[in-house]
């Protein structure tokens, strides 16, 4: 195997509590340190929150993994200052092909509009988002990283969570106020509280192969289906940084996953693949990883368990097809890390809490059912539904409508959120609430800026004010100006899109939470209604 990234290493240091007589006591336990842990770190620390992280390993994850960032979770990430690391290294795509047989069905672009900061999405493997997170972790002094430490046990209570943790020098405990289960697929904690997963686990497997190559295919999603180099099946191509390629390959469920990992097999379905794909031989290549997963969409029927909350796989479980499983995770953090800052900081009541139920698991179903829906289209389960689907695909060829019933994973968007804590607009608008901020170009005391940098960029609630703000506004809320001329101290929505984006008119006004989701909107609205929505947004 050839190796594009070496692994860094991080040293397990002896903890002090080791020989105490009684627990370790911390407000803030994290299990879990791959992307959705460390986000969920880092977020806290940019609200000036402490946490400690538990990882049973000592280095970040093996393999490309989760590689398609979406453009909200590139929005979030630049929030927390990685966006633009994450845009110089990684791949940046927006168009797909999708291919039946021998010839390509049809093209389309996922973001055909400009004026966004951040792309459609960007291809990067997850080891070097995690890497770049350790780092942002370590720099902001508020993460205590605990490497080659293992929950051995957890016992859930009243005031929190005790749990035993097992390292190499030896076990001890840890009483946590708070404790983030972000410890993946695998949950140690979710099988400790004997916690069932809701849902199905399909009857495919599909390998992942990534192949270090130089290649001249263009940085685009291509999808195969039932192509002459794999008859009956499937296959996926993305780009990577580093000239990796991921390769998917339906297997069916009869395959054998150890023999087809076998280098040699995984090899002959490469070479097939791009000769057959290309119509030349193909060019030289090496693998770097290889796996076989097998689809489930499948989540818990609570993420919230008193004081243990569960986000990202160890709450939930998509197919790959679609991105919406590290992106899903990352936007679980989002909605969470900065409600339950608010609770710590005595700002909000903790019932505020059961609000990331009733807003992510409605947004956990969009996305299962998105993911079921993809695995039925390319893995049709009698021979109906493959003449249904091969009857669509003929048709996309020609014919625009057939187009969104072909279904090779609908790409992640981000959820509008629907919850007791979002005003009653009103105005009706466009823009509902609950929907994620648009982006914008606007001009800054002189320079080229984005809307989404300044609304919430201290971490609180922000008023978006299209024109003159109020005279005052509550405690916790800052607001943002945009006129449709340059003026001091305000934002230019020189093009225009800003103000066509929120639907908004001179003396609107949107009030955004701190995850920059829409929580109200009036028309010169009084002091006390914005007071009024900013607490009911605050679970009061």
């Amino acid at each position: 195997m050839t190796s594009t990234y070496q692994n860094p290493r991080y040293e397990f240091q002896l903890p002090a509590a080791l020989h105490a007589a009684g627990p370790e006591g911390q407000r803030v336990v994290i299990a879990g340190g791959g992307v959705v842990g460390l986000t969920m770190a880092l977020e806290l620390a940019w609200r000036g929150i402490a946490s400690v992280v538990l990882d049973e390993d000592d280095t970040v994850s093996t393999g490309s993994r989760a590689i398609c960032w979406a453009k909200r979770t590139l929005e979030i990430y630049g929030r927390l200052g990685l966006g633009k690391r994450f845009l110089e290294k990684g791949v940046t795509w927006s168009r797909g092909r999708v291919f039946f047989q021998d010839r390509e069905a049809y093209g389309f672009d996922l973001l055909p509009e400009l004026g966004h900061e951040y792309p459609a999405f960007v291809n990067l493997q997850q080891y070097y988002a995690e890497e770049w997170l350790v780092q942002a972790c370590a720099a902001s002094g508020l993460v205590d990283m605990r490497w080659k430490t293992r929950v051995a046990g957890v016992e859930s209570r009243a005031d929190g969570a005790l749990l035993r943790l097992s390292t190499p020098a030896g076990d001890y405990r840890m009483q946590a106020e708070w404790l983030l289960a972000c410890d993946g697929a695998r949950s140690t904690l979710r099988e400790a509280l004997a916690l069932p997963f809701l849902g199905q686990v399909f009857r495919d497997r599909f390998l992942i192969a990534d192949v270090v190559m130089h290649a001249d295919f263009p940085a685009e999603r291509w999808f195969w289906f039932n192509p002459p180099f794999h008859p009956g099946q499937s296959v996926l191509l993305h780009k990577q940084p580093d000239n990796v390629w991921r390769i998917d390959f339906q297997l069916g469920w009869d395959a054998d996953p150890e023999a087809e990992k076998a280098p040699e097999k995984v090899t002959a379905r490469v070479k097939a693949m791009l000769e057959g794909a290309t119509g030349r031989p193909a060019p030289e290549f090496s693998l770097e990883w290889v796996s076989v997963y097998t689809f489930r969409c499948r989540r818990l029927e609570k993420f919230r368990h008193g004081r243990i909350l569960f986000a990202g796989d160890s709450a939930h479980q998509v197919s790959p097809f679609g991105a919406r499983g590290g992106n899903g995770g990352v936007q679980d953090v989002d909605n969470l890390g900065w409600k339950l800052a608010a609770v710590l900081r005595g700002a909000a009541p903790e019932s505020l809490l059961d609000s990331y139920d009733t807003e992510r698991i409605p947004a956990t179903d969009e996305n299962i059912l998105n993911s079921t829906r993809a695995t039925d289209f390319i893995t049709p389960k009698n021979q109906a539904a493959r003449a249904y689907r091969d009857a669509v695909l003929e048709l996309a060829e020609a014919h625009a409508f057939a187009r969104p019933l072909v279904n090779s994973g609908r790409l992640s968007r981000p959820a509008i959120l629907g919850d007791s804590t979002l005003a009653t607009p009103s105005t009706p608008a466009a823009l509902p609430l609950g929907a994620p901020a648009p982006d914008a170009p606007v001009m800054h005391a002189g320079q080229a800026d984005w809307l989404l940098r300044h609304i919430s960029a201290d971490g609180g609630f922000c008023l978006l004010c299209f024109g003159d703000p109020p005279t005052s506004l509550p405690v916790g809320i800052t607001s943002v100006v945009v006129r449709d001329s340059e003026q001091p101290a305000t934002l230019w929505d020189h093009a225009g899109l800003a103000a066509q984006r929120y639907d908004a008119r001179p003396g609107d006004c949107l009030l955004l939470r701190p995850d920059q989701h829409l929580a109200a909107r009036w028309h010169m609205p009084s002091t006390a209604e914005i007071a009024a929505a900013h607490r009911r947004a605050l679970g009061y």
